[in-house]
């Protein structure tokens, strides 16, 4: 077993799910953001999905796209991303950090193997590359293995292939992240996530990773309806990114903005 994976989610004798969120690093900006960190850990987080940001994501809806383009425009690439982990990693008791970075934009015109060794001694506690291409794939594995570094696969409900499937489950060892649906994020199934059960139970069975579900996911009910399905954990992403751009725009204090999301979707005493 990978040295991370029994504990990326810490599934807790109340029976909470676990929960993992999404922001893009750079967005609030990186100082503002450090004490969200540090927030999110105290209230009993699971992980954040930390984005290095980039531009024109096709597979992001409109929020997290001008989410990108405000954390560019702060200049905040892989390099600082990194010295952010870094930082603010060792100071962490519970919340784990999986970097997510897209491949053309973050990694491709340097060495993989340089690119992984620096994700994996910044204290990064998993990556997901975006866009892998299918002749780096094989590479890609081998690599991280090598690293130690776990990594998140992807598979669509409904949309991925067997064995696109079957390479998501192979491979896990932070998180399986089960897409709910096949577009941008933001947007949730048209008929909700009820049939997602056949899908998660399908997956269970070819690995030990904890299987976490996203794209739609806003609310407690959203939250408790997945979770009652089988999956181990929820992914938010689209929702609190437009609560940090709702506080940036009316100058409100983010941290306490955000606090009050993590809130409405579970409880601190719950997860304390």
């Amino acid at each position: 077993m990978w040295p991370h994976m029994a504990e990326f989610f810490d599934q807790t004798a109340d029976g909470e799910p676990g929960l993992a969120l999404f922001l893009n690093a750079g967005d609030p900006p990186l100082d503002v953001l450090r004490d969200l960190v540090l927030m999110l850990d105290e209230d009993g987080v699971d992980c954040l999905e930390l984005a290095v940001p980039f531009p024109g994501s096709v597979t992001d809806g409109p929020v997290i796209r001008r989410s990108h383009d405000r954390a560019l425009a702060l200049g905040v690439g892989l390099a600082e991303v990194l010295s952010f982990i870094a930082d603010v990693r060792p100071r962490l008791k519970r919340l784990r950090i999986a970097l997510l970075a897209d491949w053309s934009y973050s990694v491709k015109s340097r060495p993989l193997p340089e690119v992984v060794a620096e994700i994996a001694q910044s204290g990064a506690d998993g990556l997901l590359l975006h866009a892998v291409p299918p002749r780096v794939r094989t590479g890609y594995y081998e690599v991280t293995k090598a690293a130690g570094l776990p990594i998140v696969t992807t598979c669509y409900h409904k949309v991925s292939t067997a064995q696109v499937q079957a390479e998501a489950v192979e491979h896990a060892s932070a998180y399986l992240y089960l897409v709910a649906q096949y577009g941008r994020s933001g947007t949730a199934p048209a008929e909700g996530f009820g049939d997602l059960a056949g899908t998660v139970s399908s997956l269970r069975k070819g690995t030990r990773a904890p299987i976490a579900v996203g794209f739609g996911v806003k609310t407690r009910d959203d939250v408790s309806t997945v979770h009652g399905l089988g999956a181990d954990a929820v992914i938010v992403g689209s929702a609190g990114v437009a609560r940090v751009e709702e506080a940036l725009a009316h100058g409100r204090d983010v941290v306490a903005e955000f606090q009050d999301f993590v809130k409405s979707l579970t409880t601190v005493e719950q997860r304390s």
